[in-house]
């Protein structure tokens, strides 16, 4: 008996290989297509980062004062415009790769159909994690834009925050996939929730690393959040060290991980 995975395996080699790398685009126009009825919602999951930069580094950051980061003292509004870029960037993708994708995998049905057609899972997997990964690329430049006009970028090696805001996106946007083939509820959503929101506060992203105690700092430095901020801080700072490189690997790795479960559990799933 032929499955609908050996169907789509022989769609797929009927086409050219260019046509067949390009496949995961189709999604991303679809999704792009889609937007253009509820861009209103796109465009109002920019301004809770705004919100925060100014109440925190302006408001809060007058009582504060400034911050010592490796023994030199930097404004607050400074120290933390950075996290809150990665968290804006963290926000875009997760909220796509997980609500969006629930109703598509389990009302919409949208990646059913797409697999009727040459696409295989990988590249269903791909595509949505690529326009996931789009917006939260969007979130970060405007926000990098408002950033600079408020006086918090202090730094030409900034411009290199928003490829990093890419890769932030890349490792939430997968794994928050990859977790939403396991949830069968919009209620076990709010798990999505109750994972972004602690990371979001206690990724040294409103105060320094160094003011947890030593116990807490590994557990700190294992969250995929910390390594974005601390990346997106480096840059925005001109603090340019070889450390950064490991938060590349380690938010590549994470990404890449994301990328083969996601594809792996919509395989079994779908065509199974």
């Amino acid at each position: 008996m032929t499955t609908t995975q050996e169907v789509s395996d022989r769609r797929r080699s009927r086409i050219p290989f260019p046509v067949a790398f390009a496949l995961p685009l189709a999604l991303v126009e679809r999704n792009a297509r889609a937007a253009r009825h509820f861009w209103l919602t796109i465009v109002s999951g920019f301004f809770e980062p705004v919100f925060y930069l100014f109440a925190m580094g302006v408001g809060i950051g007058a009582l504060v004062g400034d911050v010592m980061v490796d023994g030199v003292a930097i404004g607050y509004g400074v120290f933390v415009a950075p996290a809150l870029m990665a968290t804006s960037a963290m926000n875009g993708a997760v909220y796509d790769s997980t609500q969006n994708v629930f109703w598509k995998l389990r009302f919409a049905k949208t990646y059913d159909t797409a697999l009727s057609t040459p696409m295989r899972p990988t590249d269903v997997a791909i595509g949505e994690i690529s326009w996931a990964l789009l917006r939260g690329l969007i979130y970060s430049t405007a926000f990098l834009a408002v950033a600079a006009i408020g006086g918090f970028v202090h730094s030409w090696w900034a411009l290199l925050a928003i490829p990093a805001c890419t890769l932030i996106g890349l490792a939430f946007a997968s794994v928050g996939m990859a977790a939403t083939t396991y949830m069968s509820s919009w209620t076990h959503l709010e798990y999505v929730q109750l994972a972004i929101l602690p990371m979001f506060l206690f990724s040294a992203t409103f105060y320094p690393l160094s003011t947890y105690p030593a116990a807490l700092q590994w557990v700190v430095q294992a969250t995929p959040l910390y390594h974005g901020v601390d990346l997106v801080r480096g840059l925005m700072l001109g603090d340019l060290h070889a450390g950064l490189l490991v938060h590349v690997a380690y938010l590549a790795i994470f990404g890449t991980v994301g990328i083969w479960a996601t594809a792996k559990r919509i395989e079994r799933l779908l065509l199974t």
